[in-house]
């Protein structure tokens, strides 16, 4: 085994350890099969004379260790490198793509800016339900293949289940074909979610609560009602106290905000409060799809967040429905204090 190898397994073990996470046997052979990834450029192109791939995809279901051990590797991996969360990757690629639209190669110069000096692109859940970033993460993997990216990949998708609109699924063929002709496929599965199975935590997104009935006296008042503006919209929230952030649901999902908004607010804002939660069946389906981003994001920002509710979170998630990406929503409200 090479020493750069064993290193990168000692430190995935040692972050699994420190975290108090002992890995099953699908696990070890997944951080067995990520080490191989950081094996230098030239060597690795000549141990694989014969064979096109140049990275790895790992997919499976919600809360099987897929982001955790990619993450625990990404620290580990001694060369330049980035990890891009889908929602913060798309804002700001759109922004930059806009700010030199007149530019005919304004795409590929924002990605040489975006990924700067790396060898390795870590992109970690990576999902594909609209037609439009369908294309645009097929110029993406145009870029990254072509010059020669160590791609790491996470999902709750197999290749051929991205996009799985059949109506648009066409739209994306390209893309899957580069995925399973550039990159391995590994298949994580177990039938444990571990977030169900957590521990409390104290920091982060874990640390939050789902309660049924506001602190007593917090509340905000009408008085500490104000208007938030980004990028020149202006939105209203129910208070801001400090780098607290308290916002009803019907403000943040039935109004139409989008992943830029909740981008800058949980950059902005290292604590969020939630009230006045509905069944998750009760939302229209643009607001169910608008909470599912917010959990997104604010489960990658690790900010601490509570949600208020007249109704538990195992009320709310048994209402669930087939809304795209809503499982993983699940996986991750499970880590909450109830």
């Amino acid at each position: 085994m090479l020493p750069v190898r064993q290193s990168v397994i000692a430190a995935i073990e040692g972050s699994a350890l420190q975290a108090g996470i002992v890995l099953n046997a699908e696990q070890r052979r997944l951080a067995e099969r990520l080490a191989m990834l950081d094996q230098p450029a030239g060597r690795r192109r000549r141990a694989r004379r014969n064979q096109s791939s140049r990275g790895l995809y790992v997919h499976g279901p919600a809360g099987r260790g897929k982001s955790w051990l990619a993450q625990a590797f990404f620290d580990a991996a001694p060369v330049p490198k980035t990890r891009v969360h889908f929602h913060n990757f798309f804002d700001e690629l759109h922004l930059r793509v806009h700010d030199s639209r007149d530019d005919p190669r304004a795409l590929e110069s924002a990605l040489s800016e975006l990924l700067g000096s790396s060898r390795l692109l870590f992109f970690d859940e990576f999902h594909v339900h609209d037609s439009g970033d369908a294309r645009l993460l097929t110029r993406l993997l145009e870029f990254v293949f072509a010059h020669h990216f160590t791609v790491l990949v996470t999902s709750n998708y197999s290749p051929k289940s991205l996009l799985p609109n059949p109506i648009w699924h066409h739209t994306f063929e390209a893309g899957i074909a580069m995925i399973q002709n550039h990159l391995d496929v590994y298949h994580l599965d177990g039938p444990t979610d571990y977030r169900t199975q957590s521990p409390h935590h104290t920091t982060g997104f874990a640390s939050g609560k789902w309660l049924t009935a506001s602190p007593p006296g917090d509340f905000p008042s009408n008085d500490e009602r104000v208007t938030l503006t980004v990028r020149g919209r202006e939105f209203p929230v129910l208070a801001v106290r400090n780098d607290q952030l308290w916002i009803s649901f019907a403000q943040l999902c039935d109004s139409p905000l989008s992943t830029i908004e909740y981008l800058y607010w949980a950059d902005a804002f290292g604590d969020w409060v939630i009230t006045d939660i509905p069944l998750f069946d009760e939302a229209s389906r643009e607001a169910q799809q608008r909470f599912v981003n917010v959990i997104d994001i604010l489960a990658d920002t690790d900010t601490p967040t509570t949600f208020i509710a007249t109704h538990t979170v195992a009320d709310f998630l048994a209402t669930e429905t087939t809304r795209p990406d809503a499982f993983r929503m699940a996986s991750r409200l499970q880590l909450l204090h109830s």
